[in-house]
């Protein structure tokens, strides 16, 4: 792993000190990016192929940027902007903080403020949800977004050092704004939607062994079920999560009032609010092995 040492600095820096609440995140500029090209572009014909031309200006323009930072300054001070530029695109502080936000008040018995807690983390309807149904939505956040926020980002920057991982999170940022199969958006959005499934695919499996080595279990449930999920990817976190637990996620939700079928996932009873603080233990070990991956690979460097 040629960027060993600077991943495993990015991660434990990351997780301890996390990105300022207050300063505007690189994301947003993605963001607005991927905004702009869609209001011009998606209209008319051809729309899969400017969907596809979107996703090639997001991988050249955020490898682009990536490979500059790397390229700035070499020694002590490239080593440093890697490290901070690295860390804008990891999320195992803010994920953590996010999930704490619904466990806490969960456990307290404020509902109210659990719901509230976790819409922000999870797009189905939360206003109804009863305790099991808040647990069950922050606890497969948890699990999907430790593959998408740390796993992920992780594998690429190990792999393509800064280019990578400005460009798998770009490509990450367009899924979740246009890939939805919706009449606008399902033919422009097709390609990122694939290419997210895409590096997505060996982060995901990696997040569910991650999962269960952390549980101390959950493989069966994950071999077993992690192709039920409706995601090629989402199901083998989720599902490893779900076993190393020994409770049921999935069943259906609300999306704006319209009832969508999910298959159950896993065993035994709903989760309650105390299982919500045994995933995140769960999660904290599990970014604690990664972080063991990228020691060992810097250590052999």
């Amino acid at each position: 792993m040629r960027h060993g040492p600077e991943l495993l600095t990015i991660l434990v820096g990351e997780a301890t000190v996390g990105y300022p609440v207050k300063w505007p995140h690189p994301v947003m500029a993605v963001g607005a990016l991927i905004d702009g090209i869609e209001r011009r572009w998606n209209h008319g014909v051809a729309r899969r192929a400017k969907g596809v031309a979107l996703l090639l200006v997001l991988i050249v323009t955020a490898g682009g940027v990536g490979w500059a930072i790397e390229h700035v300054a070499g020694g002590s001070l490239g080593f440093a902007l890697a490290v901070i530029a690295g860390s804008t695109g990891l999320a195992q502080r803010s994920l953590n903080d996010h999930v704490v936000a619904v466990a806490e008040p969960l456990a307290a018995g404020d509902l109210p403020g659990a719901r509230h807690g976790v819409a922000r983390i999870v797009g189905r309807d939360t206003d109804r949800l009863a305790e099991a149904g808040v647990a069950t939505a922050a606890i497969e956040s948890l699990a999907e977004s430790f593959c998408d926020g740390v796993v992920m980002p992780a594998f690429w920057y190990a792999l393509l050092g800064l280019p990578g991982l400005f460009a798998a999170k770009a490509i990450s940022t367009a899924d979740s704004l246009v890939g939805h199969r919706t009449e606008r958006l399902e033919a422009f959005g097709w390609a990122s939607a694939r290419a997210d499934d895409l590096i997505a695919f060996v982060p995901a499996r990696l997040s569910g062994a991650l999962i269960a080595l952390a549980g101390r279990g959950g493989w069966r449930i994950m071999v077993r079920d992690a192709r039920r999920h409706a995601s090629p990817n989402a199901g083998w976190p989720e599902a490893a999560m779900a076993g190393a637990l020994g409770r049921r996620l999935g069943g259906s939700v609300t999306y704006d009032g319209e009832p969508a079928p999910r298959p159950v996932i896993g065993e035994g009873p709903p989760p309650a609010a105390a299982d919500l603080y045994r995933a995140l233990t769960v999660y904290r070990r599990a970014c604690l092995l990664l972080w063991l991956i990228a020691g060992a690979f810097a250590w052999g460097r």
